[in-house]
């Protein structure tokens, strides 16, 4: 029998590390936006060295697994005098900072590489008819081709965006309370863990249809364009 009582008095907390997987995951996907969009122009253009860059970056990130990163952000760089000794060691000593740090390069990584295959799937005749209306540089990116790959993005993007907030499980392991520190600490305190990691995969579930539905929606509104049209019937004279 499933003991309600401890699920009910557990709530406040799960709130609490609700709270912390909601904010950590909107400030990262935030940087990662922002970051993403010009090092995805960075990683189509025709500059090898900076395409080159762009591309060693992405793949060590792509190549590592998430929680190796943020043990090598929270635990590694403290390892550096010079680091310890800096302006920047009041924020690498913080949790939240590197969480944040670890999770933002990693979902640019994988934003970056994912706003590149859009890029690169732009329809030619799409940039030459911009071209013919005499834009170029990056007014031709900001208003025609960011815009249009971002539609054609969706869908890989969305899995992205899961995919994170999934990871924001391992947050917990650098001190953060989420909502899967807080299911183990119910289940160290009452040992039921139906109760503890039951509510949490609960809160994880309903996130994820949240998610999910979010950007079937966006899918719907912004690739209209690409679902079959339906015949016009003929008129009967």
């Amino acid at each position: 029998m499933i003991d309600w009582t401890v699920i009910a008095d557990s709530l406040p907390a799960f709130a609490g590390g609700l709270q912390v997987c909601l904010g950590l995951l909107a400030i990262s996907l935030a940087t990662g936006l922002l970051l993403s969009a010009p090092l995805a122009v960075a990683r189509v253009s025709r500059h090898r060295v900076l395409a080159s860059a762009v591309w060693a970056y992405t793949y060590v990130f792509r190549g590592t697994p998430l929680l190796v990163q943020l043990f090598v952000v929270y635990h590694g760089l403290a390892q550096f005098p010079a680091l310890r000794e800096s302006i920047l060691w009041p924020l690498l000593r913080e949790a939240w900072f590197c969480a944040w740090l670890a999770f933002a390069l990693n979902t640019t990584a994988y934003t970056t590489e994912i706003f590149a295959g859009a890029l690169r799937a732009t329809p030619h005749g799409e940039v030459e008819a911009a071209r013919a209306y005499g834009l170029q540089g990056w007014r031709l990116y900001i208003r025609i081709l960011l815009p249009s790959a971002w539609r054609r993005a969706l869908p890989q993007y969305g899995n992205e965006v899961v995919g994170l907030m999934h990871a924001t499980a391992i947050a917990s392991t650098v001190t953060l309370v989420d909502i899967t520190r807080v299911a183990r600490d119910v289940y160290a305190n009452s040992l039921l863990a139906s109760e503890a990691f039951g509510t949490a995969a609960v809160l994880y579930f309903t996130l994820t249809f949240t998610l999910v539905g979010g950007f079937k929606l966006l899918e719907w509104r912004f690739l209209r364009h690409l679902r079959p049209q339906r015949p016009t019937p003929a008129h009967a004279h």
